[in-house]
């Protein structure tokens, strides 16, 4: 395990990548193929421009197609290479590949109702849980890495939200309408020494979101 000064302060942002192409609405989860939108692109830009001036030595990214683009240019901009962490990818869903929506597409039909028996797990997908459990230790790793610095991780909004619920005391089930994390928005994870001391939230694009924000539950992005 690395030996962490105890006065140093590091500071880990979890990155929320930027806005998919995804024009027939599907929840994509962990399924490939799924890239940036020319949107998405400037937003993922617009985070390299905030993370310019910081000191930041390390860039990690979930091995999803839209993280690694997200990632891409901010290491760029900083002469760093993108390193891949399986630990930040997005939550698994059951009903991954399939339009999902309250009142719309998957929903409609009584057969996955079981599926939704409980929304405290989730019981129609990665357990909350373990989506914390995975991601924490992304973050520890990345700001063992990065002691004394900074470190950027670029992830998925479910997993980014609740490990921040985690990390605030929070419980873990919560409507998904209210998360506060934003397309490309950072979340930042503080600490001195191994001691987590602050958590703060940041919108880099917020000028770019689309001005009608969608009250679907569409998880898995």
């Amino acid at each position: 395990m690395t030996q962490i000064d105890p006065g140093a302060k590091t500071t880990v942002h979890l990155m929320r990548h930027g806005e998919v192409y995804n024009p027939e609405g599907v929840l994509y989860g962990r399924m490939p193929g799924f890239h940036l939108s020319e949107l998405g692109r400037k937003m993922a830009e617009r985070g390299a421009e905030f993370f310019a001036d910081r000191d930041v030595v390390a860039v990690v990214a979930s091995p999803l197609d839209r993280a690694q683009e997200t990632a891409a240019p901010i290491a760029e901009k900083l002469g760093l290479e993108v390193r891949v962490d399986g630990r930040l990818i997005e939550a698994s869903n059951v009903f991954e590949g399939k339009r999902f929506s309250v009142g719309d597409g998957v929903l409609k039909r009584p057969g996955v109702w079981p599926k939704l028996y409980n929304p405290f797990k989730p019981s129609w997908g990665e357990p909350y849980i373990e989506q914390v459990a995975r991601v924490r230790q992304a973050v520890e790793a990345a700001r063992d890495l990065a002691a004394g610095h900074e470190a950027v991780c670029v992830s998925h909004q479910l997993p980014i939200w609740v490990t921040r619920l985690a990390a605030e005391h929070r419980r873990l089930w919560h409507d998904p309408r209210k998360r506060e994390c934003s397309l490309a928005s950072v979340t930042s994870f503080v600490y001195v020494g191994s001691q987590l001391v602050g958590v703060e939230y940041r919108e880099p694009a917020k000028d770019l979101l689309p001005a009608k924000t969608t009250k679907k539950f569409v998880a898995g992005a």
